[in-house]
Formats: structure tokens, sequence, C-alpha cells
């Protein structure tokens, strides 16, 4: 599909007066790591992310028809007025307009709120884009006749990239790819698709126990550190790498090896915070414990040859990856020797979920 397709040709927004959608959205851990982005939020890489369950984003919208010319909306987050999301949101609505011209018909009141802490590297801003997308999407679907489930989706997670890129990953399935890659079917820059290839029963109902080393605001923010990609003297070498790990995660989660898996995952994580401590402006996201925790880690599994591997977002907060299986021996070392590193000794214990739901709450 193309951008133009999702265009919509024939609405009617003269009997829908007002009304509100609720979206239960959940946020995404890259394995893949896309850092470094084209105009247009097109990504310079593909990735590949596990979507959570726990770590969500509630969402409702709720609508009128405008009373004046001017286009109005308010923010609440988690009960309190937040005028300060305003600006990224009215830069979303600008760039999904001419997706979505009914946006101009209505008011709008979006009130939200997280399931954990915002701004700390558990890409709240992927959960918070997706769910705003799906109800501007349940809107549309209620002005025309025309909209199937399969183009729905699509058309939320291609509006979800406009908003924030990640965001895209956190529509639909366990594990989503977004970026046009030759091996991987369906796949387009515009949008997340599901992975459709093999996967061995190692990877299904696999854990993340999010280690919260840091839950204040990042000192960079992600829009801030993709731009420092653009003269970065490693980074084609890095978008080439990428790619070359897509096709080999493929077929790691077709065969199931769990230890080349925690290789390639640790390495994506490491060479993500690599791109930022070598970029001008460079900049560190992880903290002491961050590195204390990953330590402990790779003794624990020399020691007890355990499948568990660490990941890491664009913050200092650490994910624990593991296998079902192993689930009670790593939850009895997180509580042991992990939490100690931990803010608050606060932890969140997560695993792939399925994607995101509508309610009626």
């Amino acid at each position: 599909m193309t951008e133009k397709d999702f265009i919509p040709t024939s609405l009617n927004t003269s009997t829908l007066q007002e009304g509100k959608y609720t979206w239960k959205t959940p946020s995404n851990i890259a394995l893949v790591k896309y850092w470094g982005k084209k105009d247009n939020q097109i990504p310079e890489n593909t990735s590949i992310s596990f979507t959570l369950d726990a770590c969500f984003t509630l969402t409702t919208l709720e609508f009128e028809k405008k009373k004046s010319e001017k286009a109005n909306f308010e923010v609440f987050f988690e009960g309190k007025k937040k005028d300060d999301f305003k600006p990224k949101i009215a830069t979303f609505f600008e760039r999904i307009e001419q997706y979505c011209p009914y946006l101009s018909d209505y008011d709008f009141i979006i009130t939200s709120r997280n399931s954990f802490p915002h701004s700390s590297g558990i890409a709240s801003s992927a959960s918070g884009m997706s769910a705003i997308a799906l109800c501007v999407m349940s809107l549309e679907r209620s002005l025309t006749t025309e909209i199937n489930d399969n183009y729905f989706y699509k058309k939320a997670s291609f509006l979800a990239r406009l908003g924030s890129g990640s965001a895209c990953r956190s529509i639909k399935g366990s594990i989503v790819v977004w970026g046009n890659h030759e091996e991987i079917k369906g796949s387009s820059n515009l949008y997340g698709v599901e992975f459709s290839d093999e996967i061995h029963p190692n990877f299904k109902n696999y854990h993340d126990t999010i280690l919260l080393v840091d839950e204040g605001e990042k000192q960079v923010s992600s829009t801030v550190g993709h731009k420092l990609m653009y003269k970065h003297p490693f980074a084609q070498e890095r978008f080439k790498q990428a790619e070359e790990n897509i096709s080999k995660i493929k077929e790691i989660l077709k065969n199931g090896d769990l230890k080349a898996f925690a290789n390639l995952v640790e390495s994506e994580a490491l060479t993500l915070h690599s791109m930022m401590m070598t970029s001008t402006s460079y900049f560190i996201l992880m903290k002491p414990n961050t590195l204390k925790i990953i330590n402990k880690i790779w003794q624990f599994r020399q020691k007890t040859n355990l499948n568990l591997c660490f990941t890491l977002d664009a913050g200092a907060n650490v994910h624990l990856l593991y296998p079902e299986n192993e689930k009670e021996q790593v939850n009895d070392f997180v509580v042991k020797q992990l939490i100690q590193y931990c803010q608050n000794n606060h932890y969140i214990c997560d695993r792939v979920g399925k994607g995101a739901t509508q309610t009626s709450i």
C-alpha cells in the first residue's frame, strides 16, 4: 500500500455529533533496534520487536462537533491537565490531517494514563501515540462503511508512525516488523506488520522483567537522538548491520536457538547505546546501576547456563528477557540480586502480549 491508499474517499460527518472511544495499547521492546530516520518518519533500517502486555497506555478520545472555526483539543494525563503534551499531539494532528480530514470537524478531549513511568525509556510514546491513532481510526470507522479490519489496523499503524516511529509496532501481534526488508513478507516502511514466519515454541510466552533503574524522564529525548544520526560517522554501517541482523533473527526465531538470540539481542542493545555515545553531540543514557545489572546478568548466566539476556531501550532501564520455563529461577535471581539496583526496588513483570484492545472503560 502507498500513502494515497490511506486518504478516505467517502465520509459522512453530518450524523455523528459526539461520542468517545477507548483503546488499551501496549508498549513494545525492540530486539533489532531502529535508530535514525528519514523525512516523514521513515526508518533508516528495519526493526523487530516483542509486543508487551502489562506495560500499556489506556486512552479515551472524546469528541463533539466543533463550536468554532478553530480546532480545539485538551489533554489530561493521569488525572491532570497536560498542556505540555499538546505541541506533540498538535504536530501529530497536522501530519495526519490529509489522511483524516474529518478531524477538523470536531473538538477533542484526550484522557490517558500509563501502567508504567512516563518518558523513562519504556516506549511511552509508542503506546501513547498508537492509542490515539486507534481512537482516531475508531472515529473514522464510524463515518464510513468502507473499512475492513485489515485496512483499519494498517492505517492505525500508519498514523501511529507519524506520531512516533516505534508506535507503529504497538498495534497488532506478538512480534512486529517495521521497515521494508526483502526477507519479510509484506514488510513496509509505512507501517508495522505482524511477523508471520514460523516461530519456535522456545519463543512463545516469552517474559520481560523491566528493571527500573531510573523512573525519571531521560536526559535526551529519542527525537533528538534520532536527529544526531544524520551526520553520524558510523551511521551507514549501523543501518547495514541492522538489516543483516533482521535476517539472522528471522532464522533464530524459527530454529529456537536461545544462545544465538541472547548474543544478537544484547549486541543490538549495546550498539544502540554506542551510537548515542559516539554521536555529536554525544550522550549517555545508561546509569551506573544499568552496568551493574548487566554484569550481574552475565555472571548469573555463566554460572547457571540459563538463557536470560538483557536489552535496553533509549533509557537506563534494563529489560530482562527469558523463556517461560526459566521464570522461577530468573524471578528468584531478580529478587535476591537485581532489585537492589532499581530505584525504590521497583520492577515490572511483563511478558509478550498480543496487541491493542478496544474497551468501553
